[in-house]
C-alpha cells in the first residue's frame, strides 16, 4: 500500500512538472482547473469518405466542421485493416505483431494482447487522468486496456453515446479526462435490406422510417453515390454504398453532438479532439487487405491552442503515432526515451499548425482477421512507393465471412475468374504474388506490379531491406520467413 501511495505521489509530481514545462501547457482557472482533456473518437470501417476529404455527395457537416477548426491529415494510415488488431495499435503505439493481438478478440477467435503491455489508458491513469470508454471495445484482456469506467450505450446510437458522456464534462473537473468513444458504424451488420432489389447489407441502418434516438437519419439514392475506383460500378455495389453513406452520416451526427457538448460545457479550449477510424471501408479490396483502401483512414485533429485553423497536412501518419501524440499533449512524453518505447512518433507539432515533415516511410503488419484467415502481409510505404510482402502467397487470399457474402463481391465472383472487380480481376484479387511493388504516384490503384521488372530491381531490394529492418526492430516473429520455411 505504501509503495502504491508513493508511486501515485511521484506520478502526480511528474504530471505537475510536465504541465509547468511543456509548451502545450493549458491555462487553467478557478472554474476549470483540469486542462488537457483528450477525446479519441474512433469509428469502425470508415474510409476518408467525408465532405472535407472531397466527397461532394456524402453529408458530414460535423466532420467538416472539425476539419475547419483543426488539422486534416491527407496521408493517415492504419497499420492493419482488421478491427481488434488495429485497436490494439491505436491504444498501444505498437504494431499488432508486438501486442500479440494478431486478430479478432471475440470468440471463437480469442486473440489476446500481451498482459505486460503498458497501454494508453494505463499510462494516462498513471499521469493523473480519469480514463473512460464508451461504445465498441473489441480488445482483450480488459486488465491490459484498463479504463476507470466503461459506459454502456448501443454503439450505433451515436447521439445517445455523446449524451451519455455529458456528465463527465459538465462542470469543473478534478482530473483531466481521456475519453475513448467508439462507434460500431459504419461496420456491416443489422441484416439485409430485403425491401431493396439488390439486397444490400444494412450497415447498421434501421428499416425505413425508423431511427436511433436523437438521430435524423440521412438516406441516399444509389444513383448518386460515388463509386471508388477499386470497386465495381454495379447496381449491387451502389446499393451497398448508399447504406454505408447513411451509416457514415450517423457517425457524423454523434460527433456533432459531442462537439456541441464540449462547447456548452466550456471545454473547447482545453480538449484535444481526434477523429479517425480503425481502418477502411468493409468492402473486398479494402478491409482485411493492405491495399490503400484498406489502410487509408480519415484523421482530423483539433488542438485547442492551434495557431491556424483549417490546416491540411500531407505528412505520413500511422496509427502507431497516436499514443505518442496523446502523451505529448498530456505532458507525459519524452521524445528521447519514448522513441525506443513506441513504434511511432508524436505529430503534435502538426496539430498546432507548426512545421512537421513526418517520417520518410511507414509500415503495416497484418496476420489474421478471423481465426481461419491466416494470411500474413508486411508493408513498407514511402511517399511514392509501396512494397507488399505476401508471406503466405501460395494460399488464396482468405475472405472475412461478411465480405464474402457481400452482394458487391458475389455479383462479380459469380461471373467467373476473369470478371472485373474494380481495376483488378476476380482471379488477381484472390491469388497474389509474393511481392507487390507499386509506384503510387503513377498507379494509385495498385494494379501494375513492378516487382518483376528489371529496372526496379534495385528499388525492390532497397525496400525489402527496409522491411526486414522494421521486422527486426519491432520483434516480428515472421522475420524468420525470409530464410526459413
Amino acid at each position: 500500500m505504501i509503495r502504491s501511495l508513493l508511486l501515485s505521489i511521484i506520478a502526480a509530481l511528474c504530471l505537475i512538472a510536465c504541465l509547468i514545462t511543456s509548451p502545450d501547457r493549458a491555462r487553467g482557472d478557478a472554474t476549470n482547473p483540469a486542462p488537457r482533456n483528450v477525446i479519441l473518437y474512433v469509428t469502425d470501417d470508415l474510409s476518408p469518405d467525408a465532405g472535407c476529404y472531397g466527397n461532394a455527395v456524402i453529408k458530414t457537416p460535423h466532420i467538416d466542421r472539425l476539419a475547419r477548426e483543426g488539422t486534416l491529415f491527407t496521408r493517415a494510415f492504419a497499420t492493419t485493416a482488421s478491427c481488434s488488431a488495429s485497436r490494439s495499435v491505436i491504444l498501444s503505439g505498437l504494431h499488432n505483431h508486438a501486442t500479440w493481438q494478431y486478430g479478432h478478440e471475440h470468440a471463437p477467435n480469442h486473440f489476446r494482447t500481451r498482459e505486460d503491455l503498458a497501454t494508453l489508458p494505463v499510462l494516462l491513469s498513471e499521469a493523473g487522468y480519469e480514463t473512460v470508454r464508451v461504445g465498441k471495445f473489441h480488445v482483450a484482456p480488459a486488465s491490459t486496456y484498463k479504463f476507470d469506467r466503461a459506459i454502456g450505450v448501443h454503439p450505433r446510437s451515436t447521439v445517445e453515446m455523446a449524451e451519455a458522456v455529458r456528465g463527465l464534462l459538465d462542470g469543473p473537473r478534478e482530473r483531466p479526462l481521456l475519453l475513448f468513444m467508439c462507434t460500431s458504424d459504419p461496420h456491416r451488420g443489422g441484416g439485409v435490406a430485403e425491401e431493396l432489389p439488390e439486397k444490400p447489407d444494412r450497415f447498421g441502418n434501421l428499416p425505413a422510417g425508423q431511427s436511433y434516438p436523437g438521430v435524423s437519419e440521412v438516406t441516399y439514392d444509389a444513383a448518386d453515390v460515388i463509386v471508388p475506383s477499386f470497386l465495381p460500378d454495379t447496381p449491387a455495389c451502389r446499393a451497398e454504398l448508399a447504406q454505408y453513406y447513411q451509416s457514415v452520416s450517423r457517425v457524423d451526427a454523434g460527433l456533432g453532438r459531442l462537439l456541441d457538448i464540449l462547447s456548452e460545457t466550456g471545454h473547447d479550449d482545453d480538449t484535444l479532439v481526434i477523429f479517425t477510424s480503425d481502418h477502411g471501408i468493409a468492402m473486398p479490396g479494402a478491409k482485411t487487405t493492405v491495399y490503400e483502401p484498406g489502410l487509408r483512414v480519415p484523421l482530423v485533429v483539433r488542438h485547442p491552442r492551434a495557431t491556424q485553423r483549417g490546416a491540411r497536412s500531407e505528412a505520413l501518419i500511422s496509427h502507431v503515432d497516436l499514443v505518442p501524440t496523446i502523451l505529448d499533449f498530456a505532458g507525459a512524453y519524452d521524445a528521447t526515451q519514448d522513441a525506443q518505447r513506441f513504434h511511432g512518433q508524436s505529430f503534435l507539432a502538426a496539430t498546432r499548425s507548426e512545421e512537421y515533415e513526418g517520417p520518410a516511410e511507414i509500415y503495416a503488419s497484418h496476420t489474421f482477421h478471423e481465426i481461419q484467415m491466416y494470411y500474413p502481409m508486411r508493408v513498407v510505404r514511402t511517399r511514392q512507393y509501396k512494397l507488399i510482402w505476401n508471406i503466405a502467397h501460395p494460399l488464396p487470399f482468405p475472405f472475412a465471412s461478411d465480405l464474402w457474402r457481400a452482394p458487391t463481391w458475389q455479383a462479380q465472383y459469380g461471373q467467373g475468374p476473369s470478371a472485373a472487380y474494380g481495376k483488378r480481376t476476380v482471379a488477381a484479387y484472390i491469388q497474389r504474388p509474393e511481392f507487390e511493388l507499386y509506384d503510387l504516384a503513377t498507379d494509385a490503384d495498385e494494379t501494375r506490379n513492378l516487382a518483376a521488372e528489371p529496372e526496379h530491381a534495385a528499388r525492390l531490394e532497397e525496400l525489402k531491406q527496409k522491411l526486414k529492418g522494421f521486422q527486426q526492430r519491432t520483434g516480428d516473429r515472421w522475420v524468420r520467413k525470409w530464410v526459413y520455411e
